[in-house]
């Protein structure tokens, strides 16, 4: 009864948000930002779907100058809860709040992406304490990330899946859970509620939960054992697909495709994303180690990093090949050939030959050069200035071959 009144009070709100686009402020806080530190618990700390959206930046624009770093920390919460006999007594879940202020002082972030949520309720039935503790901890998060003159982007939880785990569930009414109630997910139902109300405070926020949800309950129509989350938490390639698709919509990246259904289709626009997304994942884990051992906390076991300025090292030579990667990469379909030193690319668009030949050099705002002529082997040529964007003024011409198309 009580979470169905939390909903009621929270519904109004919701709708008014929902039917709104969930653009702006977020979407230029995430194309304007050079660090982004990105918090959660052990699907954050994973890098999963950090990976995915860094690549999709990488690819949509090679020289574009950022960092992220993915400093999630596995069992953590920012309610500051932990249920009864974690880990096996081992040790409670860290809070973030104990680490919070340094990770800031340190990384010194444009924009902290932080996801909570999945652990904060402690896997147990919903309470009004329980959730007005994830309600303080977010609202301190808030309040330091601005602090720090730093923005703040929430995602909200993605979602718990009871139904590979049935067997290790329990149903509502126990007195005690050492095992995760089967009906979690109404839980964080809420909390992604919350979160996304909040923006009529002026919260940045982008939902992945209410999506995923829909994602599954689809699924399920002709496969009622479908799951992202095979352990019913932690998602597989796929569940991380469904949280970097959202925010990359949210970034406007149009080479990507986010109405598809795993990373493979997703960038197969792109070409073969793999060896960019493998580089990525280890230049990740290089800095995440490094800056987690650098701010300190409190989780045992987990893996001592190199010293940041090592680290860091280490890390700009594998940015190097990223960028490398991600520029030989191929821009359209169709066949690739060379004309004149560049790359072309010959395809079919909606039943017209297409031809275009790309700079070796991406201008700024990406003009395009048209030409409805015959594309011969003399080709067509337009000189297009090159702008200094350091000396602000147009610093020298060359020719170029023209972007032509052909019937």
């Amino acid at each position: 009864m009580q979470l169905k009144r939390t909903i009621l009070r929270l519904g109004l709100i919701l709708t008014l948000i929902l039917s709104q686009p969930i653009a702006g402020l977020a979407q230029e806080d995430l194309q304007t930002a050079r660090r982004i530190v990105f918090l959660g618990d052990s699907i954050t700390y994973s890098g999963e779907y950090i990976a995915m959206v860094e690549a999709a930046l990488r690819v949509q624009d090679p020289d574009r100058v950022f960092e992220f770093l993915g400093l999630g920390l596995p069992s953590e919460t920012v309610s500051g809860l932990s249920e009864p006999g974690h880990a096996g007594g081992k040790f409670p879940r860290p809070d973030l709040h104990e680490r919070l202020e340094r990770l800031l002082e340190k990384t010194k972030p444009d924009l902290v992406i932080a996801c909570y949520g999945m652990n904060c309720g402690i896997y147990h039935p919903y309470s009004d304490d329980r959730f007005e503790a994830y309600r303080a901890g977010i609202r301190r998060l808030r309040d330091k990330v601005q602090s720090a003159n730093a923005k703040l982007i929430l995602l909200t939880p993605p979602v718990f899946d009871p139904v590979p785990i049935s067997a290790q569930t329990l149903p509502a009414g126990e007195t005690v859970y050492r095992q995760p109630y089967r009906g979690y997910n109404q839980v964080l139902d809420l909390y992604a509620s919350w979160i996304m109300a909040a923006q009529t405070e002026g919260w940045q926020a982008i939902d992945t939960h209410t999506p995923m949800n829909a994602f599954l309950a689809d699924k399920r129509k002709t496969d009622p054992t479908f799951t992202v989350a095979p352990d019913g938490v932690h998602m597989n390639s796929a569940g991380h697909w469904l949280v970097a698709r959202e925010i990359i919509r949210m970034l406007g990246v149009n080479r990507v495709d986010t109405s598809a259904e795993n990373v493979v289709d997703g960038f197969a626009a792109v070409g073969e994303i793999a060896p960019i997304l493998e580089k990525i994942k280890t230049r990740q884990k290089v800095l995440s180690d490094s800056w987690l051992t650098e701010v300190g906390h409190l989780r045992p076991g987990m893996s001592k990093g190199r010293p940041v300025a090592e680290a860091t090292e280490l890390a700009k030579n594998l940015n190097a090949e990223i960028k490398d990667l991600a520029k030989k990469i191929s821009p359209f379909p169709g066949t690739q050939s060379d004309w004149n030193g560049f790359r072309r690319f010959d395809f079919d668009c909606e039943g017209a030959m297409a031809t275009v030949v790309v700079p070796d050099r991406v201008e700024r705002g990406k003009p395009w050069v048209w030409h409805g002529e015959f594309f011969g082997p003399s080709g067509n040529f337009v000189g297009l200035l090159e702008f200094s964007a350091k000396e602000n003024v147009y610093a020298r011409q060359r020719t170029l071959p023209a972007y032509s198309w052909t019937e």
